[in-house]
């Protein structure tokens, strides 16, 4: 049940006459009062035919107009308008079970607490099955205004009662991180103009989509009005950045003007201080270098900064940090993935938004790496290779895993549905991403004597999951790439271990698919031979201690790989 409070301004007359009315498309049918304040003495058009809507304006608005004659300044803003729905599932509510559930609402809100005869005049339409309107005017009997701070969240945890008791669909307790949902009017006006999109949604994802380009919030501007969106800063005396607002184009009001909305308006953590914290917290940490000899693309820095996710959410400020900076990396991927898999990894980044935010401040020092990955992706001039963009997006996928656990785990119940939803898209992003992958493995699978050794070294290197990882039907797939990198001088026990360590394999639907896609990631290099390292670092040290020498040392060569038959 969702009850959304709706300031309407001052024209009581104008509500009634919507609430009483046949609806935009003819779709309320008997409207009529179910509960209000005082109902012995108030007028109903809905069930007495000399009433009239006038005649219930007036008597809602007496307070009002009694306060306004007694005080100079009049009252501009009393009208309180709240549409109070069920679920498409629920069962159907009889007029009585309505009214008890308005009178519980208007006395959580504040409108009429429970007791109080002096409180706000107040009425509860039904014109259809599934909703009532609560309809009230804030100046009490006594003249006082009613203490509405608040209200939405106390009426909305007085809903979540309501489905406990009346035995409805449970919805999950808000937490005050959320978007503001749209107004009917950003709606109609969408829906009139061809828009898919209300222009706040349209804006916030802009600007996400904008945030992994930019390391300040002067550069995040600049990228914004580059990519054709209005912006308007607000700033100081002195020149300094202090706020801003962005328009969608197009986006005008009646005399033609573009409307333009504050960052805080548009998503509670685009505002300019909470951007200014992720973009322009010290400077970026550099990159862990690659894991081998070969240098590490972008794409394999992104992989490498994931790999520490798990350990990163130890402690809650950083954790959040990291969340948030996951939603960038996942937006960074989405934008510069190949066009088959974008949709996807597009509906990922979406859904994982509200989960980048929830009430625990985030240490965005923390996430350096994450964040840094994410900017080196977007400005990258050359897409990925198949195994490492497989890669990547098997660890964004675990990532998103994680932090659904993590949301879970502090109770952040919105917050886990978006990782959860993410998750769902990452794992189809990820299946077509292998798909080329296991299909060019399969192809070339050793012969069987080599597979049985190849089986030997899973059972050594993860007993518990070893039955399982056997009988995946990608089992000849991982086996051809445990062959390949033991060609280039690993040993697949110790590179199975390795992979194992980083991914827990208990809750892998298919867990040879996962190793596969880790092993791409940490076997992709010829293996290091002990002497040839140990002579390349004598041969550093002895280079960079002669003065006067510019160039770099000599690389020793690596010892090709020998490995016994059991």
């Amino acid at each position: 049940m969702i009850a959304a409070i709706k300031p309407s301004g001052a024209n009581t007359r104008g509500l009634l006459a919507y609430l009483y009315g046949p609806g935009r498309h003819d779709e309320h049918t008997d409207p009529h009062i179910v509960a209000g304040f005082a109902m012995l003495a108030m007028p109903d058009p809905g069930r007495d035919e000399n009433a009239t809507l006038t005649q219930l304006a007036r008597y809602l608005d007496e307070p009002v107009r009694l306060r306004n004659s007694e005080f100079g300044k009049k009252i501009t803003d009393y009208v309180w308008h709240c549409p109070v729905r069920a679920a498409p599932e629920d069962r159907h509510l009889s007029g009585a079970e309505w009214g008890e559930i308005a009178q519980r609402i208007v006395a959580a809100a504040g409108i009429a607490p429970e007791g109080d005869d002096l409180a706000c005049r107040w009425i509860a339409v039904r014109h259809a099955d599934d909703h009532v309107h609560i309809l009230a005017t804030t100046v009490r009997e006594d003249g006082r205004r009613p203490k509405l701070h608040d209200s939405g969240i106390r009426a909305g945890d007085a809903c979540r009662q309501i489905e406990k008791d009346y035995g409805l669909r449970r919805l999950k307790k808000g937490d005050r991180t959320g978007t503001r949902a749209p107004t009917q009017a950003e709606m109609h006006k969408a829906q009139r103009l061809g828009w898919e999109q209300t222009s706040r949604a349209w804006l916030q994802d802009r600007i996400r989509a904008a945030v992994p380009h930019a390391r300040t919030a002067e550069e995040l501007l600049a990228y914004l009005e580059a990519d054709g969106i209005a912006v308007k800063a607000r700033r100081g005396p002195s020149g300094d950045l202090l706020g801003y607002a962005a328009g969608r184009p197009g986006d005008v009001n009646k005399d033609g003007e573009q409307i333009f909305h504050p960052g805080g308006k548009i998503a509670p953590d685009l505002t300019l201080p909470k951007l200014r914290d992720r973009l322009e917290a010290g400077q970026p940490e550099e990159h862990p270098t690659a894991r081998r000899n070969q240098p590490a693309t972008p794409w394999h820095q992104a992989t490498e900064a994931l790999d520490a996710f798990r350990n990163d959410l130890a402690d809650d400020t950083h954790a959040q940090a990291h969340i948030t900076a996951l939603g960038e990396l996942l937006e960074a991927t989405a934008q510069k993935a190949p066009t088959h898999l974008r949709a996807e990894l597009h509906a990922a980044s979406k859904a994982f938004a509200r989960a980048q935010r929830s009430q625990i401040r985030a240490e965005d020092r923390a996430a350096h790496a994450l964040r840094h990955a994410a900017r080196d992706i977007v400005h990258t001039a050359t897409g990925p290779d198949g195994s490492a963009l497989a890669a990547l997006i098997a660890a964004l996928l675990w990532a998103g895993i994680i932090a659904n656990r993590w949301h879970e785990a502090k109770g952040h119940a919105r917050q886990a549905d978006a990782a959860r939803q993410a998750v769902h898209h990452l794992q189809a992003a990820a299946e077509q991403a292998l798909t080329p992958t296991l299909v060019a493995l399969e192809q070339r699978q050793p012969g069987e004597d080599h597979r049985r050794t190849l089986a030997h070294d899973v059972r050594a290197a993860v007993p518990d999951q070893a039955d399982r990882i056997l009988t995946d039907p990608s089992w000849p797939a991982l086996a051809a790439l445990l062959a390949d990198a033991e060609a280039r001088g690993h040993k697949p026990h110790q590179l199975l271990k390795e992979a194992a360590a980083q991914r827990e394999l208990s809750t892998a639907r298919q867990p040879a698919r996962v190793l596969i896609t880790r092993l791409q990631h940490i076997g992709r290099n010829p293996s290091p031979n002990p002497r040839a390292e140990a002579a390349r670092r004598r041969t550093t040290a002895s280079w960079t201690g002669q003065p006067g020498h510019g160039t770099q040392p000599p690389t020793a060569p690596a010892t090709p790989p020998n490995r016994s038959r059991r």
